[in-house]
């Protein structure tokens, strides 16, 4: 598990060469009282990432695109997930967000609530863009 990195910490290293830190988009997501974190680093190929399965009844997708130095957008999109193909229920896009070494859990998206089309759960989650070591 990675740990964002302190100012104080990047200060004390900074002359060791240890103070590099990358992007790292860190999803909190609460379906049905269980817990879920989801870690998504830059990629230069939306394409090649896959959505993570929500027990059973919603699956997650977090894109980020871009690489260590700069994040050019970050895209979430949930669906419920139906027994016969899943179901787009929001895409969120960020523009050319900044990281920060200590944010607020859901700093990007704030807490959002979605709900599936069958039977009514719930899924709610929240997002930050983290600056961590690298």
């Amino acid at each position: 598990m990675r740990l964002p990195l302190s100012p104080a910490l990047c200060a004390l290293t900074l002359f060791a060469g240890a103070c590099q830190a990358a992007p790292l988009l860190r999803c909190q997501i609460d379906q049905g009282g269980i817990l879920q974190t989801i870690e998504a680093a830059p990629v230069a190929d939306p394409y090649t990432v896959k959505a993570v399965d929500i027990n059973g009844r919603f699956r997650f997708k977090a894109v980020v695109v871009g690489d260590a130095r700069k994040v050019e957008y970050v895209k979430l999109y949930v669906y419920s997930a139906l027994k016969r193909q899943p179901v787009l229920l929001q895409e969120a896009k960020y523009l050319a967000p900044l990281p920060s070494a200590t944010a607020a859990p859901d700093a990007l998206t704030g807490v959002q609530y979605l709900y599936s089309i069958s039977l009514e759960r719930e899924l709610k989650y929240g997002c930050a863009l983290l600056e961590v070591a690298a």
